[in-house]
């Protein structure tokens, strides 16, 4: 075995280390002519030494150390703030929907049932208006998800799942409660502007809310992108603003109220359980919790979904842009990662728009009469309240209430008409121009209304009013019903992992799942449904997400329904009792 001593650093360094050199059997150097050269201790030890030596002498003093700590949680607290800012601005985007749905519950027939709860019981009956936006943001989350998750609207989702002899009578329901809620809408534009404007008759006012909200809609078209139809929800919410700003100064005007004593109303109290506060407390939550709403929050959440799996490229490429101006997003089913994306933001944006402002608008109605029409109003109808504001407040507080009442029946017209559309397309398919289907849906509603206004005037406006908040009272145990049910079960509430697809439950081209296209062209898209549902949602595909309720929710969701049709069920009791009397 041979070695080669390697010579010392010529720099002045270390020696080097002599280290024993093994022959192999390739080796051609004779074994009986190798030197072997033992390792040197000190030498081998001089390196490892200086090493040590100099990482001490180079290192940084202990005290210095922190500021990498420093460094690093500032970095933290930026990337904090980084994620809050685009948390905002995302959802700064999503603003708009929410209001479109809290207008419902601001309509002018809140307007009847709050000023009669407050002037008959002051302040006692706010806590029904707080169970009653409890209520409604429940509901109005469970229609976000069912929109969200399935791509479907509600009236939509009934076609598709139940069968035609329980969706036709459903439909049939729906209409009516639309027509009885645009008649409510319709009367308190009427009203409003004949109070503004006196020479304007009550006849011409009703064909004068057609008008308006027609020339409005034009704006709304959400297959033209999301630019135009937020300006349409930004105009919307300006309604919003502006009737919450005008309650605001007849908050201002009123005088002697105690602030104690207001907060004290949204406690349960035992006057709750008096007859002629039932009735009350139920004309409350029917005129607060609307079915049209449940259609329409359903359905407005398409187009950030949309624009969502458009922006991050998963929309397939066959299919993208191919928006018609008439039939909307026809069969688009959102991908999971837009559902993900998009459902918290809907549900945060609905919840603050129905809780700050909706819960503002209809205790600041109940709040002025509690105060100025205590004992006084008990039976009067929205031209005496006006005059009774004018008088016990100021001429400009029945001013102010005029405007409100103006603002509100313009904006619950429009989502109204918005509605009607929804139900009548999903669910009987029918098809024809946006602005034709607007305008019959319109003419529905103002055609009674202004038949109601001819034949006996202030009097039959006010009976219509109140009837049309009775009609949907006995409407919304069976709007809600399957709601509650689509948004339980695991079957209807399943999402497919990847791309949106289109196609899904309402036609377009192409069936989806492998090897069934020709089955799809004979037995058409429900019997595609049928046979997705059957397998489970597709689970022979790699799998699905199952999005339905829990337990406890659909529990909640099941005592919310029982609590509505009991309290539905006592006013019609009352009312009849009322009306024998």
């Amino acid at each position: 075995m041979a070695t080669a001593a390697v010579p010392d650093d010529p720099g002045g360094g270390s020696p080097a280390v002599s280290t024993p050199v093994i022959s192999t059997a390739d080796d051609p150097t004779p074994n009986n002519t190798s030197k072997t050269t033992l390792p040197n201790p000190e030498g081998d030890a001089l390196p490892l030494i200086r090493s040590l030596h100099q990482r001490l002498c180079t290192a940084p003093p202990p005290s210095l150390s922190p500021p990498t700590t420093i460094t690093t949680t500032s970095s933290s607290f930026k990337s904090k703030m980084s994620n809050l800012k685009k948390a905002v601005v995302t959802f700064a985007k999503f603003v708009g929907p929410g209001f479109m749905v809290a207008v419902a519950y601001i309509d002018p027939g809140n307007y009847a049932t709050d000023i009669a709860a407050g002037s008959s019981y002051q302040f006692k009956l706010l806590f029904i208006v707080l169970l009653s936006n409890i209520f409604a943001i429940f509901l109005q989350a469970l229609s976000i998800k069912l929109g969200t998750v399935s791509g479907l609207n509600l009236a939509e989702a009934c076609r598709a799942f139940l069968p035609w002899w329980l969706n036709i009578p459903l439909y049939l329901l729906a209409e009516g409660a639309i027509i009885a809620t645009d008649i409510a809408e319709v009367i308190g534009t009427a009203i409003a502007i004949n109070l503004l404007i006196p020479q304007i008759p009550l006849v011409a006012g009703c064909a004068l809310s057609i008008t308006e909200v027609l020339l409005i809609l034009i704006w709304y078209a959400p297959e033209k992108g999301m630019r135009g139809l937020r300006t349409f929800e930004y105009f919307v919410v300006g309604l919003v603003v502006a009737v919450v700003v005008c309650f605001c100064l007849q908050l201002g005007m009123v005088k002697g109220v105690e602030v104690g004593e207001v907060f004290r109303g949204y406690v349960p109290s035992r006057e709750l359980v008096e007859r002629r506060a039932m009735y009350q407390a139920c004309g409350i939550l029917g005129a607060t919790v609307m079915p049209h709403s449940l259609y329409l929050g359903s359905g407005v959440v398409q187009a950030r979904l949309w624009e969502f799996d458009k922006r991050m490229g998963l929309v397939p490429a066959t299919r993208e842009g191919e928006r018609e101006e008439e039939d909307g997003l026809k069969g688009y089913i959102p991908s999971l990662e837009a559902i993900r994306h998009s459902m918290k933001y809907s549900v945060a944006e609905l919840a603050l728009a129905l809780f700050s402002f909706a819960l503002f608008v209809n205790s600041a109605i109940l709040i002025v009469a509690g105060a100025a029409l205590y004992g006084e109003a008990v039976d009067a109808d929205l031209f005496g309240i006006h005059d009774l504001l004018s008088r016990s407040i100021a001429p400009v507080a029945g001013t102010v209430f005029a405007l409100a009442l103006l603002f509100s029946g313009v904006s619950a017209g429009i989502v109204c008409t918005i509605a009607g559309q929804m139900v009548s397309e999903g669910a009987l398919r029918w098809r024809m121009r946006p602005w034709l289907r607007r305008l019959v849906t319109r003419g529905i509603s103002v055609v009674p209304s202004i038949v109601i206004a001819a034949a006996v005037g202030r009097e039959g406006l006010d009976a219509a009013l109140n009837g049309s908040q009775v009609a949907l009272s006995v409407v919304l145990p069976f709007i809600t019903a399957p709601l509650i049910y689509f948004t339980g079960r695991d079957r209807y509430m399943m999402v497919r992992p990847g791309m949106a697809r289109f196609g899904g439950h309402f036609g377009g081209e192409g069936g989806e799942v492998a090897g069934e296209v020709e089955e799809e062209e004979e037995e058409g898209v429900k019997g595609r449904l049928r046979r997705f549902l059957r397998r489970g949602g597709g689970q022979r595909e790699g799998g699905v997400v199952r999005m339905g309720n829990s337990w406890w929710i659909t529990g909640f969701g099941v005592l919310v329904w029982l609590i509505i049709t009991v309290m539905n069920v006592a006013n019609l009791v009352l009312l009849g009792k009322d009306d024998g009397e």
